[in-house]
């Protein structure tokens, strides 16, 4: 006996495929197409992003992740449009032995609940990761309201990029491991490190190569291993910690750049290496109190 026709509901088609790339697809018993948008999706908006960050020259990184998430959206909104005209053409449609509702609440939750966090979460773990920075202790380079990529194939077993001096890691805050901090290393296992007023020395090498009033201070050029920077020094920060000490081994010191206004290795102590886990790369987005700031988009931190 011929099973009854069956046909699709189109609301219901555009509806599903609102709350997934590709589930309207199935709905209309097309799981190949149901397949591909989810897939074409998936790897634009989230790889994508990590190769655009990661891979491309600084000044096309901003315009080319916007990009993906403009083609990411598209697919989406492609398979919304596709599902539901596919649905007002289906009014001789026998539905097929497995379109239930079980498994399309199978179908969402494996998608939802294990697909896309897996993904999302080795792209976090292996590849960059997005920080908005919560504080004024990066300045001038970094600025409270910045929003960072960092590279996470940093610091770790097999990575290419060892952590040295100059370079503006993120790592776990020692006191709570709950958070992240972002500071600069300035000194590394079995290095000397001294800080006396605004002097800075590694191994008795001063790293201020200039320094020049500003506004709220005093600004200075450091310099470390081919590496060169900006740090504050604002003249409402009173005495600041001091150090001399020779860093231990697996561990590293980190200073912010905005000396008065940062909690670092002068009032916590070193760092361990393997609570490094990235390096600033890029500035992607930015927001202060007076709106969006577009002239930092795409910035290379210092």
């Amino acid at each position: 006996m011929q099973k009854p026709y069956a046909p699709r509901n189109p609301h219901f088609a555009l509806f599903m495929s609102l709350f997934l790339p590709g589930f309207g697809q199935l709905y209309n018993g097309e799981p190949n197409k149901a397949i591909w948008v989810f897939l074409i999706f998936s790897l634009l908006f989230i790889p994508g992003s990590a190769l655009v960050a990661l891979h491309l020259p600084s000044f096309l990184v901003v315009p080319a992740l916007f990009t993906g998430l403009a083609l990411a959206l598209a697919v989406w909104l492609y398979g919304m449009i596709d599902a539901w005209r596919s649905a007002r053409r289906s009014q001789d449609y026998v539905a097929r032995s497995w379109q239930s509702s079980g498994l399309y609440a199978l179908v969402f939750l494996i998608c939802n609940t294990l697909a896309l966090p897996a993904l999302i979460g080795y792209v976090r773990a292996h590849e960059v990761e997005s920080f908005r920075i919560p504080s004024k202790s990066m300045e001038p380079g970094i600025v409270h309201g910045d929003v960072i990529f960092a590279d996470k194939r940093y610091n770790c077993p097999g990575c290419k990029e060892e952590v040295r001096r100059g370079d503006i890691a993120i790592f776990i805050y020692p006191n709570d491991r709950t958070k992240y901090y972002i500071k600069r290393i300035i000194g590394l296992p079995g290095d000397h490190v001294a800080i006396k007023g605004r002097i800075v020395t590694v191994n008795g090498r001063p790293l201020s190569v200039k320094e020049e009033k500003s506004d709220s201070g005093i600004l200075v050029t450091e310099s470390v291993d081919g590496k060169t920077w900006h740090a504050a020094w604002s003249q409402s920060s009173g005495k600041t910690p001091e150090a001399d000490e020779r860093i231990p081994p697996g561990q590293v010191f980190v200073i912010g750049d905005n000396r008065g206004e940062s909690v670092d290795s002068r009032f916590f102590g070193t760092v361990p290496l393997q609570d490094v886990v990235g390096k600033a790369r890029q500035i992607w987005f930015s927001k202060g109190s007076r709106g969006i700031r577009w002239a930092r988009f795409g910035k290379v931190p210092e």
